[in-house]
């Protein structure tokens, strides 16, 4: 865990800090960040290495506590999202469960959106509640419940946004003013935009968490996930990551500096080509309904303009028909990787109702919105008329 405030590039571009923000370099004067492959750390002396166990002396120790790498990395991503610090961890979904066991305890309450990840919805419902943990889940754009879920007990309102699958998009400041009158902390996955699109911090979050294995690889190499907000907020989270130990390991982190160099030039891609595949898509005879924040149609397009900069690369639509028809057009694609993973250099489809959501129940996932003839696609870097070309495969034979 690292403090950004006090470097010189605090005030840099977006563009500038994702290529030098964190960088320190060693004596052998390297211009790219190297990979510290190593478990462990030499000490001068007894005393040094005393003086580092007990936290008296800034260094490292063991690269399950700190790695240069994976410090470059942290200091990176929160120069990118606006925070004082930021945690990398060996997956997002260990970045969430990092923020709720180090941030919630026993008696503690959670108000959860409906409209998240289905592996989040589970870890909330069935990992916390072993701990403790209280969660409600209210539908994501509905105020009015989240008001009347809060309680006495009630630490932290936990969303994402856009939404997965549905991309729907929730009032961050709106949802901050309640957190923050409540005495709760705002919790935001900024996976579909991430600080290349939006700044939840910037807009009243307390912390973002992210799954480093999309946007921010952007190539589908490695997993791993942030967690980046206040630093007393961070020191707590860190300290959870060294006694459990899910780490990230200086190999990922190094892939995701390389990432990041290019994270505002893909993102703007990714929107590009995502609006005019939704724009297609909504014209087309055998699609019922297409969500996407860019299209005018959508209920949180004006939303979206002013907490976003653009509306980032993933859509999904409903084909005319049920879980057959989707399939159909899944199979007839030759392009588009069937895949569960999002925010690649490659354009993904896969059929959320048997797979990212497969485990929520019949119930929960019609409380989301998600039926049987949704298909959620990450849009890639692709040619757009190649991904029309492949989708229209297995449409045709719909219309």
């Amino acid at each position: 865990m690292n403090d950004f405030t006090d470097d010189p590039l605090l005030n840099a571009g977006l563009e500038t800090l994702a290529v030098r923000a964190g960088v320190v370099r060693t004596a052998e004067g390297e211009h790219s960040e190297p990979i510290f492959a190593t478990s462990s750390y030499v000490f001068a002396n007894a005393a040094e290495a005393a003086a580092r166990f007990n936290g008296e002396e800034q260094g490292n120790v063991y690269s399950r506590y700190t790695n240069p790498t994976v410090r470059t990395f942290e200091q990176r991503i929160a120069a990118l999202e606006g925070g004082e610090a930021a945690v990398g961890t060996a997956s997002g979904m260990a970045a969430i469960l990092s923020t709720a066991m180090a941030l919630l305890k026993a008696g503690d309450h959670v108000i959860c959106s409906r409209d998240v990840f289905g592996t989040t919805t589970n870890l909330f419902a069935r990992y916390m509640a072993k701990f403790g943990v209280e969660v409600s889940f209210v539908p994501l754009l509905d105020l009015a419940a989240w008001k009347q879920a809060m309680r006495e007990q009630t630490a932290m309102l936990f969303l994402e946004t856009p939404s997965n699958p549905l991309c729907e998009v929730a009032d961050i400041r709106s949802l901050s003013t309640l957190a923050h009158d409540n005495d709760c902390l705002l919790v935001v996955d900024n996976c579909f935009c991430t600080p290349a699109l939006q700044t939840p911090l910037s807009l009243g979050a307390d912390i973002v968490v992210h799954s480093a294995t999309k946007y921010l690889d952007g190539q589908g190499r490695c997993v791993g996930g942030a967690v980046v907000g206040a630093a007393r907020h961070m020191s707590e989270v860190e300290t959870f990551l060294r006694t459990c130990g899910p780490t990230m390991s200086a190999f990922n982190a190094w892939v995701f500096l390389k990432g990041l160099e290019t994270l505002r030039l893909r993102m703007d891609a990714h929107s590009r080509s995502a609006l005019e595949l939704a724009l297609w898509l909504q014209q087309h005879s055998a699609v019922q309904q297409v969500y996407y924040a860019g299209l005018e149609s959508h209920p949180g397009h004006e939303l979206a303009k002013r907490q976003q900069s653009a509306f980032g690369g993933v859509l999904s639509f409903q084909v005319r028909g049920g879980q057959e028809q989707a399939w159909q057009v899944i199979d007839a694609t030759r392009i588009m990787s069937l895949t569960a993973n999002l925010g690649d250099a490659k354009t993904t489809i896969v059929h959320p109702a048997t797979t990212t959501h497969g485990r929520l129940s019949d119930e929960q996932r019609e409380q989301a919105g998600i039926g049987r003839n949704l298909i959620r696609v990450s849009v890639g870097l692709e040619n757009i008329e190649d991904l029309k070309a492949d989708l229209e495969r297995g449409l045709a034979a719909l219309g």
